[in-house]
């Protein structure tokens, strides 16, 4: 099997879910423990997330780009970044890197269109919901990303970075993070909701609400590593 970069941090709530989700992965049922190596590096989320919010985007991809390096000379054969909001880097990461990377983004568009969704909405970081790289991964294939309004936006952001980044889940920050998937579900149209940050899976664990199936962008990301880790191109 190859040998599995991860970066890390962002956050690391997300980071044990990553860990957990990937050995699961591998679990056979018979006791077999032939489990893959992983790599992570997990690095400063309070530093990083300062740049993005800064805008100092160049210097945020010199940050990342030097950690990847560190993973592909720790011996790690592709890596993966554990968070969707770095991907708004994520093009300028791949061409430095000296080993493949796994993108999420890509990853969860291909999910969408194999369970044949046609109107995605995206829940995430306020950084992720500005951005516009899940839009132009879909875009390239004529899917469209449903936004929540802005105060929506605004609440998912600060409940994300107040709470549930902290490994703080509460059942009144849910009911609300579900009321507005069934306001996007009545007013928007949406047939399915993405769930942009790798921490939402921790609060919201249902595989469907308001009716319309759930994208754990966590699982989906997981899945597309465990299947590069056993490529044995």
């Amino acid at each position: 099997m190859k040998k599995i970069g991860i970066i890390g941090g962002l956050g690391p709530e997300a980071t044990v879910d990553y860990y957990k989700e990937l050995i699961d992965a591998f679990k056979t049922g018979d006791g077999d423990l032939n489990y893959p190596e992983i790599i992570i590096y997990s690095v400063n989320m309070s530093f990083f997330i300062g740049l993005m919010r800064e805008e100092r985007y160049e210097e945020a991809t010199d940050y990342l780009a030097e950690k990847i390096d560190k993973l592909e000379r720790a011996g790690a054969d592709f890596a993966a970044l554990s968070a969707n909001t770095p991907h708004q880097l994520f093009d300028a990461l791949r061409e430095r890197s000296g080993i493949p990377l796994l993108s999420i983004v890509e990853a969860t568009r291909d999910e969408v269109e194999r369970i044949g969704s046609k109107r995605p909405g995206l829940f995430g970081t306020g950084l992720t919901m500005k951005a516009t790289f899940y839009a132009d991964v879909f875009h390239r294939r004529n899917l469209d990303v449903v936004l929540p309004d802005e105060n929506d936006r605004e609440f998912i952001d600060n409940k994300l970075f107040s709470e549930i980044e902290l490994g703080i889940f509460k059942d009144e920050t849910r009911q609300q993070l579900e009321a507005i998937i069934e306001k996007m579900v009545r007013e928007r149209g949406i047939d399915s909701i993405i769930l942009g940050c790798t921490e939402l899976p921790l609060i919201l664990e249902e595989e469907r609400y308001a009716g319309v199936p759930v994208l754990n962008t966590t699982k989906i990301h997981v899945a597309a590593i465990a299947k590069q880790c056993r490529d044995n191109r």
